[in-house]
């Protein structure tokens, strides 16, 4: 990737409703290279896809928690038992005492409590360690590009800081 592609990410990043004429005149082409260059990030699994970012609040899922999942044998081969668990968003297998983390978003803490029960029901599974979240601070996506710090003269710089 190139510091026009890596761009194109950040600019849909912030808002994936742009036009590729918008796209295009923000990074310095036309609308129709603009257009190849993001289908081209596509096909090659840069952007994975393109959703919509809801507040989970909004929709009554108000109770963030951070689940690491503990178990008596290795659980790379169960993504899809915990992907058929519909409040967890996100799993991960990890190093540490624990072998999974997930985050699970419920209505309740009623509902938190259903989940860790079926998070037992998978094979392999022996305990489980709760975090509930108080207060999202901020998440980010990805960056595209590393950060320009000022005091780096031969940085590269993102096509929008240099206008």
């Amino acid at each position: 990737m190139d510091l026009i592609d890596r761009e194109l990410v950040a600019l849909l990043q912030q808002d994936a409703t742009q036009s590729y004429a918008a796209l295009g005149k923000a990074v310095g082409l036309s609308a129709g290279a603009a257009h190849e260059r993001v289908r081209k990030l596509r096909e090659r699994g840069v952007i994975r896809r393109t959703t919509v970012d809801v507040d989970p609040a909004a929709l009554g899922r108000g109770v963030l928690a951070f689940v690491h999942v503990e178990s008596s044998a290795w659980m790379g081969d169960s993504a899809a038992a915990f992907a058929a668990i519909p409040e967890i968003q996100e799993a991960h297998l990890i190093a540490g005492s624990a072998s999974v983390l997930v985050k699970v978003r419920t209505s309740t803490t009623g509902q938190l409590q259903d989940v860790l029960r079926r998070l037992y029901e998978i094979e392999g599974v022996s305990g489980t360690s709760a975090t509930v979240s108080l207060e999202t601070f901020f998440e980010r996506p990805v960056m595209p590009y590393e950060p320009v710090m000022p005091h780096e003269p031969n940085a590269p710089q993102a096509l929008s800081e240099r206008a």
